[in-house]
C-alpha cells in the first residue's frame, strides 16, 4: 500500500495524474496508447509510469513486445475513492476530457483494424 504522502506526491505531476485517470477509465492500457492519448512522447510516458510504479500506484505486465499498465491491486479503498472523486471532478474538463476522447478514438481504430 502507498503511504498518504507518497500517494499525493506521485499524483502531484499533471502527466502522472492524467495517466492514472485514464487507468480509471480502462482496466489496462499499453504505453503507446497512453502516449498517444496524452499527446506526449513514449519516453516521457515511460518515465512517469516508472515513477508511478515505484510509488505502487500502478503495476505492469508484458505481453510480447507490449507493456500494459493498470492501477496497482494493492491500493487502499481510501485511495481508490480519492482517485474516483478526482476523476469525477476533472474528467469532464480539459485536458482530461480530451485524453479520454483520444483514448476512445485509438480503441475504435484498433477494433476497425486501422492500428499502426
Amino acid at each position: 500500500m502507498v503511504k498518504g504522502e507518497n500517494f499525493y506526491k506521485c499524483l502531484g505531476n499533471e502527466t502522472r495524474l492524467r495517466c492514472v485517470l485514464l487507468l480509471l477509465v480502462r482496466e489496462q492500457i499499453c504505453v503507446c496508447d497512453l502516449a498517444d492519448a496524452l499527446e506526449v512522447s513514449q519516453p516521457m510516458i515511460s518515465r512517469h509510469l516508472a515513477q508511478l510504479r515505484a510509488c505502487n500506484l500502478v503495476s505492469d505486465h508484458r505481453e510480447g513486445q507490449w507493456v500494459y499498465y493498470r492501477l496497482h491491486p494493492g491500493l487502499g479503498s481510501w485511495q481508490r475513492k480519492v482517485l474516483a472523486a478526482t476523476r469525477d471532478g476533472l474528467g469532464t474538463v480539459a485536458p482530461c476530457a480530451g485524453d479520454v476522447l483520444r483514448l476512445q478514438a485509438i480503441e475504435r481504430q484498433k477494433r476497425a483494424g486501422d492500428c499502426r
